[in-house]
């Protein structure tokens, strides 16, 4: 099934969002065999603080997301947001973290694509669907 811009992809987030902060983390940890982080940005227009669910692969003391969208052809909101303003919090259970956001380049990027890709293979999809090349982000903890 191509669920490509499936708008009820958006509410099975939105929804797991929640249930991540109400239960501290104990329902929804877990998605598509990688563990999940609750990121909370600055927006770059608004300054108001955003708050998104992302799969993340661990990396040494660090965490590694990845800034698909879906496969849209623009960056989600969160990267934008961490371009303008990287240094952000992390929520991985009940346990919070500041970190900076960093662009993975080169021979490290690619290390990492092909380590998330090996545990969801929806990430090599997401890069047929776009043109854009998509960011692979390290959230260094301070």
């Amino acid at each position: 099934m191509k669920t490509k811009h499936n708008p009820l992809i958006k509410l099975f987030w939105r929804l797991h969002l929640k249930l991540y902060l109400w239960s501290n983390g104990r329902i929804g940890n877990t998605m598509r065999g990688l563990p999940v982080l609750i990121l909370t940005t600055k927006g770059k227009q608004t300054g108001l603080l955003r708050t998104k669910a992302l799969m993340y692969l661990p990396y040494g003391k660090d965490f590694v997301v990845i800034a698909s969208n879906l496969g849209k052809e623009n960056h989600p909101g969160w990267w934008i947001n961490l371009t303008a303003e990287p240094h952000a919090t992390v929520q991985i259970g009940g346990s919070q973290y500041s970190v900076r956001a960093r662009e993975a380049q080169d021979e490290e990027r690619e290390t990492l694509w092909k380590a998330l890709a090996e545990k969801s293979s929806d990430y090599e999809q997401y890069r047929t669907w776009t043109s854009r090349r998509i960011p692979v982000v390290i959230l260094e903890k301070q």
